[in-house]
């Protein structure tokens, strides 16, 4: 069997961090461990770089956008085979999500991470790593869109969100459960994604804002926002797609304006439908010219929606785009 080309692009978080041992503190040191520990993998050329050395907290998405780029230029130039990348466990889900929807690349791309620091006890770094990289190198991985490699379980960017702040078996599917596993015997996969047309993205310059819909939420944050000169917003609503009826004089006001609005439910399981025809009610939401997302969570939707904004403002083109 011939040796993968497997690019390896660390960016930080805390896979690459070390703890103090008077203090606790967990903090990027002057090297990633992960450089020293990781120089030589059966079976596997690695071409290794350190794209940047980020908590996941400070990553925007432009730094997405730096990934995806990055990536795209290295299969130019390489005879790539697939694709790991190391990152903080904050953010990242959006951070794969983005690659998701923006590559068109067929070879594996694989996210992981750590929940405990490369000299804690336990630590689940380096494991990962390796997991993640069998993944890339694996072909039955081809074609199956972006994954996230976590505590000997396969995801998909879509679906895969952190649900513990600390423990590591944190990144689950809720409702869809992960794709595949990998073990000392290799990489199975025991479900196939459904894989959607990429979106274009060069640039991303557009304001979306974020907000959780809460029992007797009114207007005032939609109006704040307003003076903000959004782009676009996402609303967590509440169940299968309501808020409370103080937000509609908002809502509709923010659509008069034509600033597209993104409604995902709050729960982690489900998706939003336009059920209820009462005051604030889905049903009322969707004539209003409310989107429907099919199954995205928040921050999720709300890539998306910043991504999709780079190319069309159109309603319907819109549906379209989050009905997948």
């Amino acid at each position: 069997m011939s040796r993968k080309n497997i690019l390896l692009i660390h960016t930080g978080g805390t896979i690459s961090m070390k703890e103090d041992e008077e203090t606790g503190e967990v903090k990027p040191g002057e090297k990633n461990p992960l450089v020293e520990h990781i120089k030589e993998v059966p079976d596997i050329n690695l071409i290794s770089t350190e794209l940047f050395h980020l908590p996941s907290p400070h990553i925007t998405p432009l730094n997405m956008l730096q990934i995806k780029n990055y990536i795209e230029e290295m299969k130019k130039i390489k005879n790539i085979d697939g694709v790991v990348i190391t990152h903080g466990t904050d953010t990242l889900e959006e951070t794969a999500y983005f690659l998701d929807v923006t590559l068109s690349l067929s070879i594996p791309i694989v996210l992981t991470g750590a929940m405990r620091s490369s000299n804690e006890l336990g630590s689940d770094g380096l494991y990962n790593l390796l997991s993640a990289l069998k993944v890339a190198a694996s072909d039955c991985a081809i074609n199956m869109g972006v994954l996230v490699v976590m505590n000997d379980e396969i995801h998909t960017a879509k679906n895969v969100t952190k649900t513990h702040t600390s423990n590591v078996a944190t990144f689950q599917s809720p409702q869809y459960g992960p794709i595949g596993m990998v073990n000392k015997g290799g990489v199975f996969f025991h479900h196939t994604p459904i894989v959607t047309n990429p979106l274009h993205a060069e640039t991303l310059d557009k304001n979306v804002f974020l907000i959780k819909a809460f029992a007797g939420m009114d207007s005032s944050l939609l109006n704040g926002i307003e003076q903000l000169q959004p782009d676009g917003l996402v609303i967590e609503a509440l169940g299968q797609g309501n808020v409370p009826p103080m937000m509609v004089p908002g809502i509709k006001n923010l659509l008069n304006k034509k600033i597209p609005i993104v409604l995902v439910s709050r729960c982690f399981n489900g998706i939003a439908q336009d059920v209820y025809g009462y005051e604030g009610g889905g049903r009322q939401l969707k004539e209003l010219g409310v989107i429907f997302s099919n199954g995205l969570n928040g921050q999720k939707a709300r890539i998306k929606l910043m991504i999709a904004l780079e190319t069309t403002k159109d309603q319907q083109a819109l549906e379209t785009i989050f009905a997948t």
